[in-house]
This record gives C-alpha cells, sequence and structure tokens, in this order.
C-alpha cells in the first residue's frame, strides 16, 4: 500500500513570518515547500512583461492560460521556472508583489495554479503556505496552522528588513500598508483570508523564529505526522 503523502498548510496575513518559517519547517522534516506566493508572483511578471493591463480581468485571464509555472529544486535552492525560465531572481520588487496582490483576486489565475500545487501535494510530503491553503487548496491537509502576528510587530520587521538593506522607510507607513492589505485580504471575495476551522492559531508577536519552528513541528506530530525511521 502506497504511503499517503503529509500536507502542512500555513495561512496568515501578509508579513507574519509564513514564508521563512514554513522553509525551514521544510528543511527539517525534509518535506517539499510550495512557494505558492511566488507562484502569484510568477504570474504578475508574466502580466507585466507582456503588457497586459491588470485590471481587465478577461485580458488578464486570458493571458495566464500562456504562463507555465513550475517549482524545482537544486542543490537544496528553490527554483521558480516561468515558461522554462529561471525567474527566481526577478518576482521580489515591489513592482511585482502589488501586481501579484491585485490580479491574484482573479478565479482565471488561482484555477490555473490550483492544479498544479494539488498534485504536487498529493503525491509529496509538502508545507504550503499562503492566503488561503487551509480553507480552499489543501482543505484535507492534516496539519493546519494560522500564523500570525500584531500589525505592529509585522511592520516593526518590515522596517528592519529594509533598513538593513539600506532602503528609507516610514515604520507608520509601513504599518497603515499592512493594515490595508490584512482588510483587502479578508474581505475579496474570492477565497479571503481566515482561518480554517481545524487549524492551530499561532500568535508569533512575542515568540522567536525557532520556537514557531518547533511549534509547527510538534503541530504536525499531534496531527499523525510519523518521524522517518
Amino acid at each position: 500500500m502506497e504511503k499517503q503523502a503529509f500536507n502542512i498548510a500555513i495561512d496568515g496575513p501578509a508579513g507574519a513570518g509564513k514564508s521563512t518559517i514554513a522553509k525551514m519547517v521544510a528543511k527539517k522534516l525534509n518535506f517539499i515547500y510550495v512557494d505558492t506566493g511566488a507562484m502569484y508572483r510568477a504570474i504578475a511578471l508574466y502580466l507585466l512583461r507582456d503588457g497586459v493591463d491588470t485590471a481587465n480581468e478577461a485580458a488578464v485571464s486570458e493571458a495566464v492560460k500562456n504562463a507555465d509555472i513550475t517549482i524545482r529544486y537544486q542543490d537544496g535552492a528553490q527554483q521558480v521556472i516561468l515558461n522554462g525560465e529561471d525567474v527566481s531572481g526577478l518576482i521580489r520588487t515591489e513592482e511585482v508583489g502589488n501586481t501579484a496582490s491585485a490580479t491574484s483576486v482573479y478565479p482565471a489565475v488561482r484555477a490555473h495554479l490550483l492544479e498544479l500545487q494539488r498534485s504536487l501535494a498529493a503525491s509529496q510530503n509538502v508545507i504550503m503556505d499562503g492566503r488561503d491553503i487551509g480553507t480552499c487548496i489543501l482543505p484535507d491537509a492534516q496539519a493546519k496552522i494560522y500564523l500570525t502576528a500584531s500589525s505592529r510587530v509585522r511592520a516593526l520587521r518590515r522596517y528592519k528588513e529594509l533598513t538593513e538593506k539600506g532602503t528609507m522607510c516610514n515604520l507608520e507607513e509601513i504599518e497603515q500598508d499592512i493594515i490595508e492589505r490584512d482588510h483587502r485580504d479578508m474581505t475579496r471575495e474570492i477565497a479571503p483570508l481566515k482561518q480554517a476551522e481545524d487549524a492551530v492559531l499561532l500568535d508569533s508577536s512575542e515568540m522567536t523564529i525557532d520556537q514557531v519552528v518547533q511549534a509547527i513541528i510538534d503541530t504536525a506530530k499531534a496531527h499523525g505526522l510519523k518521524e522517518e525511521a
């Protein structure tokens, strides 16, 4: 009998540290980390390059059909592949991020990526993070976590990250952007951000990264994850 894949779903608002945490958990458990945000960013990059009007849902819906996006690992590093090209280094700009946020609400964009994400999860032990993983993408995931932190803590983390890179920024503006993005994510018509009924709530405001990672591993074990012999 084939061993069933074990899936961990992490949802939560922007800036909660989902991706950083999920990557660390994946490494410790030897799971595949499926970066859904990177996939949406790759779609956004494709639309920007193609000159598609992202406010025109019909145009976006038609264009995404030609965007083939996969995730692969080479020497332990994730590569996001857009139509055969490794675009990992091109999808982290603010412009791409804003475009991804605006276009991820379109049903055609979500549907285009859903099949790949689910097929990966059906055959492999995966950890996936996003806004609607436990509620929509992987509703049958064995372990679900809703990872959050206060808007102030998330703003401070982002502020620190930007200033360390030498970027001039304003803490109040960053927090306001986070509050507005939370509202947008939680009130959107398609797959709004919310805690799945069977998800474990983890507020990382007062926790270290290592404590959050361990809490998620403990949750997975409590939900049936067996350690490899």
